[in-house]
């Protein structure tokens, strides 16, 4: 969830409610994709969907093609759609999604969230039946200096550590810090260095491309660091977002990449035309 990502949202807002019917795949359909992994999509950009009936919106990404999918807490995303989620207990919204006929084994979670309370936000993971708890970022300053990098990751070695005692991988998301420049040295590649392979993963943001950041490079470059993938389509033409396989991205190395990288999920995150468009694509696509 980039901010570059958030601005593609904002300025297609106005498509979600047209994109609210879906037609069913037939099953055979839904089971060829990439890595042999479900196809799945963040829920982010249906978030607006989301406040007004999560049901509901759940059983359209279902009809979708979405076999699986990742939340945001309703604690640390209570500010953008996801506050009404708290009315449902963590098996509550297990079995919501289970009678859609979709997974949910990741959610993104607030670096503060797990500051202020990590172990009952773990039990409300394990409620849901998540192995993954994703931080979008460490939330460092802007122009960080390297004892700002190595707190960071200090930090969140030690909440990785506490989560693994409960079986759930801690993993990255890489925004505005970890996007951010340390000496000439990309403060990701840093991080990478400085947290522990065991105890925290991290998931690329394939859309960061447009900030150099090329996710086959990473995911051969870094064997086993990652666990997931947001998946946006991205054109070197016209410098924006588009729907996956109708950009100019070679997905198929990406994928393959993936394997190397050690990716166990994907999740679609564009607007919501734009990931329903991707489905069909991804359903073909072999790596």
């Amino acid at each position: 969830m980039s901010a570059m990502s958030r601005r593609e949202f904002a300025k297609t807002a106005a498509m979600y409610a047209a994109a609210a019917g879906f037609s069913s795949g037939g099953g055979s359909e839904l089971r060829a994709n990439p890595l042999g992994i479900p196809i799945g999509c963040q829920t982010w950009p249906v978030r607006d969907m989301i406040a007004k009936d999560f049901p509901g919106t759940i059983k359209q990404l279902a009809g979708a093609g979405f076999q699986t999918i990742e939340l945001c807490s309703p604690v640390g995303y209570a500010d953008s759609g996801f506050a009404g989620l708290a009315k449902y207990s963590g098996t509550e919204i297990r079995r919501i999604l289970s009678d859609a006929g979709v997974t949910c084994t990741s959610s993104h979670f607030g670096i503060k969230e797990l500051r202020d309370d990590q172990e009952g936000r773990i039990a409300w993971a394990k409620d849901v039946g998540l192995t993954q708890m994703i931080v979008p970022t460490l939330e460092g300053p802007k122009k960080p200096i390297m004892d700002d990098v190595t707190r960071a990751a200090d930090e969140y070695n030690k909440m990785g550590e506490r989560s693994a005692k409960a079986g759930i991988q801690q993993g990255l998301h890489n925004e505005d810090f970890e996007l951010s420049m340390v000496d000439g040295k990309r403060t990701y590649d840093l991080l990478l260095d400085l947290l522990d392979p065991k105890l925290v993963k991290f998931q690329f943001q394939v859309s960061t491309i447009s900030e150099g950041y090329d996710a086959a490079e990473y995911f051969t470059k870094y064997p086993g660091r990652f666990n997931s993938m947001h998946v946006q389509g991205w054109s070197s033409d016209t410098k924006k977002i588009m729907p996956v396989g109708q950009d100019t991205l070679d997905w198929k190395k990406i994928f393959t990449a993936a394997k190397t990288g050690g990716v166990k999920n994907y999740f679609v995150e564009m607007n919501l035309d734009m990931m329903r468009a991707s489905v069909p694509y991804l359903r073909k696509l072999q790596a």
